[in-house]
C-alpha cells in the first residue's frame, strides 16, 4: 500500500507519544546550528529559507524565533499539508524531484530537507539535487540516514543507501560537506579552507 501523507500520518509520527521521534528542543538546536553555520560562511544574517519536504512546516517557528524578518518558503508533496497550512505557513505543493524545474525569484541562504531523501528513488533525488545546487546561496541542511545508521520511526518505503552514495550525488551538483548534515553551496567553495570540509 502506497504511503499517504495525510493528517493521520502527521498525527502518528509527529504528535503521538508512542511513535513520535522528534522533540521541540532538538529541533530548536538543529535550527540554531544551521543558522549559525550559514551566517558564518555567508558573513551576514540569513534572509530566506527554502524548506523542501517541509511537512507541516515545523522548522518555520524556530527559524522565525531566531530571525524574525526571515522569508520562509515551504514545499511539500502532501495535499493535506498545503490545504491546511499553505497560506498561513507559506507552503506550496511540490515533490522533491520537481526542484529540477522549479525556480524562484531569488536564491536561498538556507535550504532545508530533513527526513525525506531516504524515502525517495535515486532518479528523484538526482533531479531535485540539481535544483538545490542551482538555488543555494549558502548552506543546505540535508538530513538523510544511511545503511550505517540505527534509524527510528517510519520504515515504510524506506530506502537505505551507503554514505558514499549520498556524498557522490551531493558532490555531482557541487555541494561540499561541512559536517552535521550541512553542505556548502557551490558559490561558497572558494571561501572554504580544506580542513573545514568533512571528508
Amino acid at each position: 500500500m502506497r504511503k499517504t501523507y495525510d493528517q493521520a500520518y502527521f498525527d502518528k509520527w509527529y504528535r503521538d507519544p508512542q511513535h513520535a521521534v522528534r522533540s521541540t528542543a532538538a529541533l530548536k538546536r538543529k535550527a540554531a546550528m544551521v543558522v549559525a553555520q550559514a551566517e558564518y560562511y555567508l558573513g551576514r544574517p540569513i534572509r530566506n529559507v527554502l524548506d523542501v519536504g517541509c511537512g507541516e512546516g515545523v522548522w518555520r517557528a524556530p527559524l522565525l524565533a531566531l530571525r524574525p524578518g526571515l522569508a520562509y518558503r515551504g514545499l511539500d508533496a502532501s495535499e493535506y499539508v498545503v490545504r491546511r497550512y499553505g497560506r498561513s505557513r507559506n507552503i506550496g505543493l511540490a515533490r522533491f524531484g520537481q526542484l529540477a524545474q522549479l525556480r524562484f525569484d531569488t536564491r536561498f541562504d538556507v535550504i532545508v530537507c530533513t527526513d525525506v531523501l531516504h524515502y525517495l528513488k535515486p532518479a528523484e533525488i538526482r533531479a531535485g539535487l540539481v535544483g538545490i545546487g542551482e538555488m543555494l546561496e549558502g548552506i543546505a541542511f540535508l538530513e538523510a540516514f544511511t545503511n550505517r545508521d540505527d534509524l527510528e520511526g517510519d520504515r515504510h518505503e524506506l530506502r537505505l543507501r551507503s554514505p558514499a552514495w549520498y556524498l557522490r550525488e551531493f558532490g555531482e551538483v557541487g555541494l561540499l560537506p561541512c559536517g552535521s548534515h550541512c553542505y556548502l553551496g557551490p558559490r561558497l567553495e572558494r571561501q572554504v579552507a580544506a580542513l573545514e570540509r568533512a571528508w
